[in-house]
C-alpha cells in the first residue's frame, strides 16, 4: 500500500493546502506515494517556522551543531534499508547505483559537515598602523574577518540524485547556523520527506529544516520570492536557475546555482592505449552511470581525427554491451530516464540530429521494454558543433563524437557551448593535459578519469552557474563575511 505525505514544517507533519499528487516509478510506471501539493500558506508557513527558529539555532555551540549532524548520519544509516528501496523506486536508479552513490553519500555529507561546524570561522589580519583622519584617531587597527550565518536558505533540488543532493545543501547550511526550508524535485521528493523525523530525532531544533514540495513551479516560486528567504541554493536547468536568478535578485538573495552541463571528453593525439581505455570509460559512463542523467557527464567526445574511428569502436562496443531492463536486477546497468516526458525529449534530441545529417552509431531507437521509460544507450558520429545535439543539455545516455585536427580546434570545439561546468582531457602527457586546461572554460577539468576530489570547489563558468560549494568551500557558500575592526 502506497504511502500518503504532508509537509515537514515546524517539527511535524502538516496537511498539504492543494492535496497530493502520485509519485511515479520510472521503471513500472506506477505510484511510489502520493506528495503533497504545495499552496501559498504552506509555503508561508514553512519560511516563518525556519525564520523563528533560526536565533536559537544561529547561536548554538559549534560543537552542538557538529553533534546533530553526526547524529543525523549515524540515523541515516540506521535507516538506509528502508531508504534506498525508496530511493530506487523514485528515481528509477539501479540498485547498484541506489545502493553506492544516492544514499552513503548523504550520509559522508552529513559526516563531513560535522567536522565543517567545527572549523574556524574566523581569519585574522595583521594589524597595520594608520594615521589619524577627520573619520577618527590614528593608532594600531586591528581587524579579522568573519564567516557569519546567512539566515534562512531555500534549497531547491534536482531529481537526479535527490537525497545526496539535498545532504549536500542542507548539511552545510545547518553548520553554518543557517536555518532550511527544502523543496525537492516534484519526481522524487518521498525521501527528502523523510529527512525531516530524522533530522528531529538527531536534535534539530523544530523549525531548522522544513520541506514543502508540489508538482507545478508555484511551490518553488513563491519561495524564492518570499522576503523571509535570504538565500536561494538551486540545483537543475540553466533555464530554471536564470527565472530563479531573476526572482532572488529583486530583493538581492543571495544564489548558489549549480545548473546545467555539456561535458566535453577532449582525447589527444598522443593517447596510448591505457589513456585511450580510461577515456572510453569515462565517456561511457554517460551511458552506464544513471543513464547519463547528471549534469557532468563527458556527452561530447572530442577526438584527435588521428584516433578518431578507433575511439568510436571502443565506444561502440562499450554501448552495446550494456544490459538494459529492471534497475531492481543487479546485472542491469541502463535503467529508465525519470519519466515519459524526458524520454521524449532525448529522443527528439536524437531524431533532430538524424535528420541534421549525423551518424546513429549505436542506439537511436526506443527499447522494447515495457512498461518504463527507457532509452538504449546511443552513439552520435560526425556532428557538427553547430548542431543542436552538440550544443544543448539532453540529460540522458547519448553521447556525441566531434573530431578535431589540433589543440585550437579542440578548445573551440568544447567552449563553443553556453555550458562549462565539467571538461576532460586525456593525453599520454599529464603536463600537457594541465596546460590544456588552463584554457577551457570549465568550472571543472578531469585529467585521465573522472573521479571526482570531494574537497575540490565544485561550480561552473558561463551558464553552468554561480558560486561553488564541495569542502570548507560549502561553508563559505552558505555564510556572509562580516569584518570587524578595532584599536589594537
Amino acid at each position: 500500500m502506497t504511502k500518503t505525505y504532508a509537509h515537514w514544517i515546524g517539527g511535524s507533519w502538516r496537511a498539504p493546502g492543494n492535496g497530493h499528487y502520485p509519485v511515479i516509478n520510472p521503471a513500472t510506471e506506477e505510484t511510489v506515494g502520493h506528495a503533497p501539493e504545495a499552496d501559498p500558506a504552506d509555503v508561508d508557513a514553512a519560511v516563518r517556522a525556519a525564520r523563528a527558529a533560526y536565533d536559537g539555532w544561529s547561536r548554538t555551540a559549534p560543537k552542538e551543531r557538529a553533534a546533530v549532524l553526526d547524529r543525523a548520519a549515524d540515523l541515516l544509516a540506521e535507516h538506509a534499508p528502508d531508504l534506498v528501496p525508496l530511493v530506487q523506486a523514485e528515481t528509477g536508479a539501479t540498485l547498484r547505483v541506489t545502493s553506492s552513490l544516492q544514499v552513503p553519500p548523504a550520509i559522508d555529507r552529513f559526516r563531513r559537515y560535522a567536522r565543517g561546524a567545527l572549523e574556524p570561522d574566523t581569519v585574522p589580519l595583521a594589524p597595520l598602523p594608520l594615521a589619524a583622519t577627520p573619520l577618527a584617531p590614528g593608532g594600531l587597527i586591528g581587524a579579522a574577518a568573519v564567516r557569519r550565518p546567512l539566515g534562512v536558505v531555500c534549497c531547491i533540488t534536482s531529481y537526479n540524485f535527490p537525497l545526496t543532493n539535498l545532504a549536500g545543501k542542507v548539511a552545510p547550511a545547518l553548520a553554518m547556523g543557517n536555518t532550511v526550508v527544502a523543496k525537492p524535485a516534484p519526481q522524487d521528493p518521498l525521501c527528502c520527506l523523510e529527512l525531516g523525523p530524522l533530522l528531529k530525532e538527531a536534535g534539530l531544533p523544530d523549525g531548522a529544516f522544513n520541506v514543502v514540495t508540489g508538482s507545478r513551479a508555484a511551490a518553488g516560486e513563491a519561495l524564492v520570492a518570499h522576503p523571509g528567504v535570504d538565500m536561494v541554493s538551486f540545483t537543475g536547468s540553466t533555464a530554471v536557475g536564470k527565472k530563479i536568478a531573476e526572482s532572488a535578485g529583486r530583493s538581492m538573495k543571495r544564489t548558489l546555482m549549480e545548473l546545467g552541463g555539456k561535458g566535453a571528453a577532449i582525447v589527444l593525439g598522443d593517447a596510448d592505449e591505457r589513456v585511450i581505455a580510461s577515456a572510453v570509460g569515462a565517456v561511457g559512463s554517460t551511458f552506464s552511470f544513471h543513464s547519463g542523467q547528471i549534469c557532468t557527464a563527458p556527452t561530447r567526445v572530442l577526438v584527435h581525427r588521428s584516433l578518431y574511428e578507433k575511439v568510436i569502436a571502443a565506444l561502440t562496443h562499450y554501448a552495446e554491451s550494456l544490459k538494459i531492463g529492471d534497475p531492481v536486477d543487479n546485472s542491469t546497468v541502463v535503467g529508465p530516464l525519470i519519466s515519459a516526458a524526458q524520454r521524449d525529449r532525448v529522443e527528439a534530441y536524437v531524431s533532430g540530429a538524424r535528420e541534421q545529417g549525423a551518424r546513429i552509431v549505436v542506439g537511436g531507437e526506443r527499447p522494447t521494454l515495457k512498461p518504463g521509460f527507457y532509452v538504449a544507450p546511443t552513439l552520435i558520429a560526425d556532428v557538427d558543433p553547430a548542431m543542436t545535439v552538440a550544443r544543448e543539455e539532453l540529460f540522458g545516455p547519448v553521447v556525441v563524437a566531434l573530431p578535431f585536427d589540433d589543440e585550437d580546434e579542440a578548445v573551440r570545439i568544447a567552449d563553443a557551448t553556453p555550458y562549462g561546468l565539467y571538461d576532460y582531457v586525456f593525453s599520454a602527457d599529464a603536463g600537457r593535459a594541465w596546460a590544456l586546461a588552463a584554457r577551457l572554460r570549465s568550472g571543472n577539468v578531469g585529467i585521465n578519469t573522472a573521479q571526482r576530489h570531494p574537497e575540490t570547489p565544485f561550480g561552473g563558468f558561463k551558464e553552468s552557474g554561480v558560486g561553488r560549494d564541495g569542502g570548507s568551500f560549502g561553508l563559505h557558500a552558505y555564510s556572509e563575511l562580516q569584518s570587524l575592526v578595532w584599536v589594537a
